[in-house]
């Protein structure tokens, strides 16, 4: 099973060097900018399960914008520990692939 910054060294390998952090209201932070969560394609989902704490579960996505300008990583805690606003950003983000606004 691969580990945290295993996924994260593989990931950056594939150009994801950049570190997003969610931000009150569902935006998503990239060096000091706000950026909108529809706008970024989810190139990937990493999950990872504590063997014997729930709380240790995570989710890390690799995303990209539309023209390449950004790609970063997204990692949150996985589960009702969650967030508010990494939960707010995840949801919109996930909202573009079922077709939402």
């Amino acid at each position: 099973m691969e580990t945290l910054s295993e996924a994260l060294a593989r990931l950056e390998g594939k150009g994801f060097r950049d570190s997003l952090r969610a931000r009150p209201g569902g935006d998503l932070e990239h060096d000091g900018e706000a950026l909108s969560p529809e706008s970024l394609v989810i190139e990937e989902i990493v999950r990872f399960e504590g063997t014997s704490d729930p709380a240790s579960e995570a989710v890390l996505f690799a995303l990209r914008s539309e023209d390449d300008r950004v790609r970063g990583t997204l990692l949150a805690t996985y589960g009702p520990q969650m967030e508010p606003d990494a939960a707010a950003a995840i949801e919109r983000l996930s909202s573009k692939d079922r077709g939402g606004s």
